[in-house]
């Protein structure tokens, strides 16, 4: 049993089984990275700069156990996706928002 054909599709890409130590720290990054976009696209508010340090420091910690569920599971992918939904989201908001002017 190939313990390969079970990665998702990052983990497969950034070659977790055969560089353990550089793939785990581009999954990480990986979905460090996203999780930002995600949060600023679809949830950020303005903040003062003490705040926004703490829910940073919290994100990267949640993404620490988001990549190791992110080997076998698709939480990368699910954040590409979630990326791209609020990506059109705001693309289209701001498109009727500049008819409307």
């Amino acid at each position: 049993m190939d313990i390969t054909d079970k990665l998702s599709f990052f983990p497969s890409l950034y070659q977790v089984v055969d560089h353990p130590k550089l793939g785990m720290w581009m999954l990480y990054i990986t979905i460090l990275l996203l999780s930002i976009l995600v949060y600023k696209l679809g949830f950020a508010q303005k903040l003062p700069i003490l705040k926004s340090v703490v829910i940073y420091t919290f994100l990267a910690l949640g993404c620490t156990v988001l990549t190791f569920l992110g080997i076998f599971l698709p939480v990368a992918e699910g954040l590409v996706v979630a990326a791209l939904i609020l990506i059109i989201y705001k693309i289209r908001l701001h498109q009727s928002k500049k008819q409307e002017a």
